[in-house]
């Protein structure tokens, strides 16, 4: 595939989960990738789980299929489709697959809690455009996070306290270590400055993306 120059680039969105990722890219109007399609299935045996035996370990990067991951990122910038899965969080199962194209857009945002480990390789790949990492209170990510996590069913309601909790003392060391891995910190309003300017780099037919 690297033999085809690429047409569009990346901006990889990540933050801790509840960040409001998903809410920022919409935002853009830009085409979105959802990273979080990406995870293992439930009978997984390479799927890491939690050491206090509470099941799966949802926010290891092991829970996750990077490999596929770039692949269809790489496919997007380099032919402006591919096929993604469908993945159903609840019942952590892939229940189908769909096309995912970009059109002639120039950008795009791929956005999920485990967007800044593929920083590095995206760059290698000559794919990425920038690099973030939401950041906000911890508090109120907590907040956002169980409302949303309840409202969708996404896993029993215990399972989500503790997560959450344990989550919420660790976003201040999430964010440090995204940071390192090449994403920039900042809130909303400078990410979305970050990728107004991203796209306003890419000289692809004199296309400019807009946000």
């Amino acid at each position: 595939m690297t033999s085809q120059p690429p047409s569009a680039r990346v901006v990889l969105l990540s933050g801790p989960s509840g960040s409001g990722k998903s809410s920022l890219a919409a935002r853009t109007g830009l085409p979105v990738l959802n990273l979080d399609d990406f995870y293992k299935e439930g009978g997984d045996p390479t799927l890491p789980q939690l050491p206090d035996g509470g099941g799966a370990d949802w926010d290891s990067l092991l829970s996750w299929d990077a490999d596929a991951a770039v692949a269809a990122i790489e496919e997007l910038c380099r032919t402006s489709g591919t096929t993604v899965p469908l993945y159903d969080i609840a019942t952590s199962a892939r229940v189908g697959e769909e096309a995912l194209g970009i059109g002639r857009s120039p950008l795009f945002i791929a956005e999920g809690i485990f967007a800044a480990d593929i920083v590095g390789r995206c760059a290698d790949l000559g794919v990425l455009a920038d690099a973030i990492c939401l950041r906000g209170r911890p508090s109120t990510t907590f907040r956002r996070r169980l409302l949303r996590d309840l409202r969708e069913g996404r896993k029993p309601a215990l399972y989500l306290l503790r997560r959450g909790w344990r989550l919420m003392r660790a976003e201040r060391g999430i964010v440090a270590r995204q940071t390192t891995l090449g994403a920039y910190a900042c809130g909303k309003d400078v990410a979305l400055g970050r990728i107004a300017a991203a796209g306003e780099r890419i000289p692809v037919s004199g296309q400019k993306a807009s946000v």
